[in-house]
């Protein structure tokens, strides 16, 4: 039994004695069943953008477009020929599909993937376990290597092929299940970095992956995942605290600071569900200085025209705001600003300057 395989089945083993003892432990993937879209559904999408631009917080971190389903979703009539509109989702009314084999029979976009942000970043040293649900296409060829690949930073690769990533966890059965039925895929992995992205697919070549064509009609392995668990495994490591915690600033009239990990989907405002942990401080200040007043501030990257990134950062900006005035603060203590992209702190020219260009600031206007 290959070392990595039985270090993860110890993991769940670790997992049902820890959970016995911590059944509240919290599911790290936020819309874990792909329940929440960005935006009403069209189609199906022949671009990895188009589902990044659908789903909520999900992204394609390749040019290869995954497949949505639920949600009014209309699958094309000849995908239909083909069986693909027959799957009904694990739970709820939503799922995504991915295919996971078949570059050397000549399919296009022969490895898609599915990516998103975590709720909080990982703990180094900490065991986590990790828990879907797949089903093979009716028709389809079967595959093994369903794995979770794991980044700090979003990942985006202008390919439609494998993906040269390590994955830390990695099925290695080769799932052959029957018409619609759903296979639990489970085991886990310990962080060696402090992660902040899974990945999700196939991270092998179709020589390195096995394979079934017993019965198949497609010269390809086409999956449906479904709900997604990351949880910690106890026991529970202490989160490092951050160098410059916005707990620690001093409160000062006229002083600018930067929210950290506040996050928005591309061309969003929506808040990711990793925004809360800085805004739950931030709340926290409010909440010990009941007389303190200010500003939110939005700031964009240069993508897109100068009025339409006012206007994304002042959505932006009131989005905070609306959290928290949701939790309690008075909306007369709070105000907020626009400047679109026109206070860079980087370049604009890279992705990472760009990045972080995207931010939201408060200034304080009083504290007692």
């Amino acid at each position: 039994m290959p070392m990595r395989l039985l270090f993860s089945l110890l993991l769940v083993c670790i997992w049902h004695m820890g959970m016995a003892q911590n059944k509240e432990a919290v599911n790290l993937v936020p819309n874990p069943g792909f329940e929440d879209f960005s935006g009403p559904p069209l189609g199906w999408f022949y671009k990895g953008s188009d589902f990044t631009s659908l789903m909520k917080f999900w992204d394609s971190p390749t040019l290869a477009s995954p497949d949505a389903y639920g949600q009014n979703i209309r699958i094309p009539k000849h995908w239909q020929s083909k069986g693909f509109h027959l799957q009904k989702a694990h739970s709820g009314s939503s799922m995504v599909g991915l295919t996971m084999f078949g570059c050397e029979n000549g399919k296009p976009h022969c490895r898609e993937y599915v990516q998103i942000r975590l709720n909080e970043e990982l703990v180094v040293g900490q065991n986590y376990y990790v828990e879907f649900y797949v089903s093979k296409l009716q028709g389809s060829m079967a595959c093994n290597n369903f794995g979770v690949a794991l980044s700090v930073n979003q990942t985006d690769e202008e390919i439609v092929e494998t993906m040269d990533i390590m994955p830390l966890f990695n099925d290695v059965s080769v799932v052959q299940n029957k018409p619609l039925e759903w296979v639990k895929i489970r085991g886990g992995f310990q962080a060696d970095s402090a992660y902040n992205f899974i990945v999700v697919g196939n991270f092998f070549d179709d020589i390195k992956t096995e394979f079934d064509a017993d019965g198949a009609l497609l010269p390809y392995a086409y999956y449906y995942f479904d709900d997604f668990l990351i949880k910690k495994i106890p026991p529970i490591l202490p989160v490092p605290k951050e160098k410059e915690d916005l707990r620690d600033q001093v409160l000062k009239p006229g002083k600018v600071i930067q929210l950290k990990n506040i996050y928005f989907d591309f061309d969003k405002w929506d808040l990711h569900p990793r925004s809360f942990i800085e805004l739950n401080k931030l709340l926290g200040i409010l909440k010990e200085h009941p007389n303190m007043k200010i500003e939110i501030h939005g700031h964009t990257d240069s993508i897109g025209s100068e009025n339409y990134n006012l206007y994304l950062s002042r959505k932006r900006a009131r989005s905070v705001i609306a959290f928290l005035t949701n939790q309690g603060i008075d909306p007369s203590r709070l105000t907020y600003e626009a400047f679109g992209y026109s206070k860079p702190v980087e370049s604009n020219r890279s992705n990472a300057g760009r990045a972080k260009n995207r931010r939201v600031e408060f200034k304080i206007l009083n504290v007692d």
